[in-house]
């Protein structure tokens, strides 16, 4: 907490990714007056998910501290949760977030060269025609930038915007529109470009937000502007 305050953050989402993490999120939401939290469960632990932690993640979405529902999604890249799980999952997810009117994180990857999961999440999230704020978390799909634009859905960049391979995704943080813009860490992982290597924190995010600001031709400071009006409004804090 305290590098985060001195980088300047002000406010922090702790992420749940399932039945063990959502409270652990949640109570370190409770202990810090600015951190909040989301509650979820995660398309890799999507064969855990039944009416019990639906029913967890219902009851979370009403604390005062849960600001997003997730995040859920789904991942074709690790082999821990089929794909008829994940959907079942996300969709479930997708409802609670309508209920209750908060945001959705998406987490979507793919293995290499491939594009299913991606494609996937637009179907699944089409189809439903949700109304609340859709969150790409981890934005990895900059061939989708326009849908995700056309679809009015934020795009947040993680540390991995900063990696030298990584032109295509500065180009896609280059053409969004600033009202749809988020940075983060995904801490402990994928630390950015000068800290690769190292257990990432929210500290760090600091330095991709200034890789975000270089490559859109603004300040850190316009930046920061940006991406604090855009979480208020999102997170409501």
């Amino acid at each position: 907490m305290t590098a985060a305050g001195e980088a300047g953050l002000g406010r922090m989402l702790n992420v749940g990714l399932g039945r063990d993490s959502n409270e652990t999120a949640l109570a370190a939401a409770r202990r810090h007056g600015s951190v909040f939290a989301t509650a979820g469960c995660h398309p890799t632990s999507a064969e855990e998910f039944d009416d019990e932690l639906a029913a967890e993640i219902w009851r979370l979405a009403q604390e005062p501290k849960v600001r997003a529902i997730g995040e859920t999604g789904i991942d074709l890249y690790r082999e821990s949760a089929s794909l008829g799980a994940q959907q079942v999952a996300f969709v479930a997810q997708v409802e609670i977030a309508d209920r209750f009117d908060l945001p959705i994180v998406i987490h979507a990857r793919d293995p290499e060269g491939e594009t299913g999961a991606i494609d996937e999440v637009f179907n699944i999230l089409d189809q439903h025609r949700t109304e609340v704020p859709v969150i790409l978390h981890c934005f990895l799909a900059p061939w989708r930038v326009d849908d995700a634009i056309e679809r009015g859905w934020y795009c947040s960049f993680s540390g991995i915007v900063t990696y030298p391979k990584s032109d295509e995704l500065r180009a896609a943080a280059a053409r969004l529109p600033a009202e749809l813009l988020l940075v983060e860490t995904d801490a402990p992982y994928l630390a950015p470009q000068p800290v690769r290597g190292k257990p990432n924190e929210p500290a760090h995010v600091v330095l991709t937000a200034r890789e975000v600001a270089e490559v859109r031709g603004e300040t850190y400071e316009q930046l920061e502007r940006t991406v604090e009006a855009n979480a208020r409004t999102l997170f409501d804090w």
